[in-house]
């Protein structure tokens, strides 16, 4: 009787409120100091259970009675989730990303196609292409000066993902812009319900012109490899699953890539000792994409899954029907399983198997290009530019404002023009 009245204390106990505007680690390391599962608020007012160690991360990532359906959602189904409430559409959209079972299988079977390791490998020369060409603009802007200040995140790490994604699906060129626009949208914790509920609309707009246009002449593209996959007796994909999918790989494929570039690049420039070792050779850039994943996630705190029966966690019970964050940012410092250099960026520290990229059924399908885009993108940016120094004190840069992303909104740097013989 006594454990059971701990349990339902533990239940009732106020929600600790995510804050947006905090530097996520901080915050990170409190909800690991309460538990391993915390009930949280998000913006909007909305309930979950963050789970922040990495063993038990690890385990809720893999288990039978956990469900990504937001069916199943009890808040959602008694009306007590907001309209409009600004990450109800990543929960919703009818995707892989949010489906279970035999749906899940079938989705993922169809889009695994376009992520083989051949499909990824035969895209390296249009990456390496897409970073030449920006890192180009870049040395151009330099050429009339001895030093040039601009925000990498903007210049270089931002546009780079959009440009491969849109390549994988065979978006136009002329709808990029719009579609970055309302990606960058749809990622924040901050909009509003007005704006979240257009951006929403004008998305599924802007997709469904190219779905329409893409099934007259389907081309040598994702978009296309999955309408003809539809279209040829095989599994098939429903209008809202194409759209959903589509969204899902845009967003997920632009974004977190853009995070990961710009944290990685923050801790080398934090760093450098770290540096100079990649730089010369003795440790490679893959060891500095894996250190980046585990040190600094992307992902802050990734919505939702859903308990499809009562979870007890260490004295905690989440409840059925309670929607669960996956806190892949807060498990990668999480000194239980990383030692108590949990907090320290060390690309010799060796493989980590961090969680960045999931677990279980719902592993990242676009991992290896996430992983290979990074590594491009870093390794010609610090060859092309080696006198590259941040140009603010880091420790003060401010966190993006969302739940879901986690990284700095922006990240000034110097570049210095070459020198002479170089």
């Amino acid at each position: 009787m006594e454990e059971q009245n701990q349990k339902v204390k533990t239940n009732m106990a106020q929600p600790i409120s995510l804050d947006i505007f905090r530097d996520p680690h901080e915050q990170n390391y409190e909800l690991r100091s309460a538990s391993d599962a915390v009930l949280v608020e998000l913006p909007g007012g909305v309930r979950a259970w963050a789970v922040t160690h990495y063993a038990t991360l690890r385990e809720i990532l893999g288990d039978s009675r956990v469900s990504r359906d937001s069916r199943h959602w009890r808040a959602l189904a008694d009306g007590e989730v907001p309209a409009g409430w600004p990450l109800l559409s990543v929960v919703t959209v009818r995707s892989m990303a949010t489906l279970d079972g035999t749906d899940h299988r079938r989705l993922r079977t169809l889009v695994s196609q376009a992520f083989t390791a051949r499909r990824v490998a035969e895209l390296r020369p249009k990456i390496e292409q897409a970073v030449s060409a920006l890192l180009d603009d870049l040395e151009k802007a330099l050429a009339s000066e001895r030093h040039l200040w601009v925000d990498l995140r903007k210049v270089f790490a931002h546009p780079l993902p959009m440009t491969v994604i849109c390549d994988l699906m065979g978006f136009p060129e002329e709808g990029r812009d719009e579609l970055r626009a309302i990606s960058d949208v749809l990622s924040s914790s901050i909009s509003s319900t007005s704006e979240q509920i257009s951006n929403e609309k004008a998305l599924y707009e802007l997709l469904a012109r190219f779905i329409a246009d893409c099934r007259k002449a389907p081309g040598a593209n994702l978009t296309g490899d999955l309408i003809r996959a539809s279209s040829d007796g095989g599994d098939k994909l429903s209008d809202a699953e194409l759209l959903g999918t589509l969204a899902t790989l845009l967003v997920a494929g632009h974004g977190t890539t853009a995070h990961l570039i710009v944290n990685a690049a923050k801790a080398l420039l934090a760093n450098p000792a770290q540096r100079d070792l990649v730089m010369s050779g003795a440790q490679s850039w893959e060891n500095v994409v894996e250190e980046s994943l585990r040190y600094d996630s992307p992902l802050g705190q990734f919505p939702m899954r859903f308990a499809t029966e009562d979870i007890e966690i260490n004295g905690a019970v989440i409840p059925k029907g309670d929607a669960i964050l996956a806190s892949y940012a807060a498990a990668g410092r999480d000194d239980k399983q990383f030692g108590p250099t949990a907090d320290v960026f060390d690309i010799t520290r060796g493989p980590t198997q961090h969680l960045s990229f999931g677990h279980g059924i719902h592993y990242c399908l676009g991992a290896p290009l996430a992983r290979m885009e990074t590594s491009i993108a870093l390794s010609s940016l610090f060859t092309r530019f080696p006198d590259l120094i941040a140009a603010v004190d880091l420790e003060k840069l401010r966190p993006l404002p969302s739940v879901i992303s986690n990284s700095v909104r922006r990240l000034p740097v110097r570049l210095a023009a070459r020198r002479q013989g170089e």
